[in-house]
């Protein structure tokens, strides 16, 4: 059996479907009491993640865990320890957990901190244990799709500065991978997509998927804080503005590992663009 958490977001879906498609039993927590959209034969259980306890009697008979620092995972709270206690005790032999590449690259971040405290508990666990360090998301493109529905354009600083952004769905497949299969015990994979695209490449490709013009805007980085201060505490969004802006060399670097982990070059932007395509029409 295998515990997912965040199992109704852009990572977590695709895994689910992904491990059930293998034929592992799969129970899927989430903080909605009835997530829609799940395979049959998914156990799912609403859960409150910023109680560990809670979720205990979830991880009984577990053989795999996946954990995504989403919602109150990645808040202060409870010392990270004490969840990978709970499921080394509840039987648990395999752990996979999603970090950043940030960790790793940006190790004065505030805003990863609780992920650096994951990734320090999770080697210190005792368990066979898989780090995933994602870059950028493709799927961050959402923020673009009312605007792009509306009036067919994209509003975002740094036109130009190109990042390798990964697909979620990747993310999934390396994960499901790293669930089921040995040989993954100890690695820490940084995963991207195979090419590095800026903002303006990227509305360039929504256009032309969409089969229509789609405009350009390039912000100030005063003004995309602005706009990222509304929904991102302050010191995310400065430090959001610094990658994007002024990114690190390693971190426009196409990593091997997706291709490594899965014998398949990563999916490129296009390719999420084509899958989520509703979303910008």
């Amino acid at each position: 059996m295998i515990v997912v958490t965040g199992a109704t977001g852009n990572i977590g879906r695709p895994l689910v479907a992904a491990l059930v498609e293998a034929g592992e039993e799969v129970v899927a927590l989430s903080r909605s009491a009835e997530p829609a959209g799940l395979p049959d034969g998914v156990r799912t259980v609403q859960a409150d993640l910023g109680n560990f306890a809670g979720v205990k009697p979830v991880l009984e008979g577990a053989d795999a865990f996946f954990i995504l620092l989403a919602g109150e995972l990645n808040g202060p709270g409870e010392a990270a320890t004490n969840l990978l206690d709970i499921a080394k005790t509840a039987g648990v032999k395999r752990v996979v957990l999603v970090s950043s590449q940030l960790a790793g690259t940006r190790s004065d971040t505030v805003s990863h901190n609780r992920l650096r405290e994951f990734e320090a508990a999770v080697r210190a666990s005792g368990l066979d244990y898989t780090i995933l360090r994602p870059g950028g998301f493709a799927s961050n493109a959402y923020a673009w799709s009312e605007s792009v529905r509306t009036n067919r354009t994209v509003f975002s600083p740094f036109g130009d500065v190109a990042l390798p952004v990964i697909d979620p769905a990747d993310i999934a497949d390396v994960a499901a991978v790293a669930l089921r299969e040995d040989g993954h015990a100890g690695q820490t994979y940084v995963l991207t997509g195979p090419e590095a695209v800026g903002p303006r490449r990227q509305a360039e490709m929504i256009s032309e998927v969409l089969g229509e013009d789609v405009n350009f805007v390039e912000l100030t980085r005063e003004d995309a804080h602005a706009v990222m201060a509304q929904f991102m505490p302050e010191e995310v969004v400065g430090g959001t503005l610094d990658v994007l802006g002024t990114p690190l060399p390693v971190e426009q670097q196409v990593s091997p590992d997706v291709e490594k982990v899965l014998g398949r070059p990563a999916r490129p932007f296009g390719e999420w663009v084509t899958r989520n395509l509703p979303a910008f029409k």
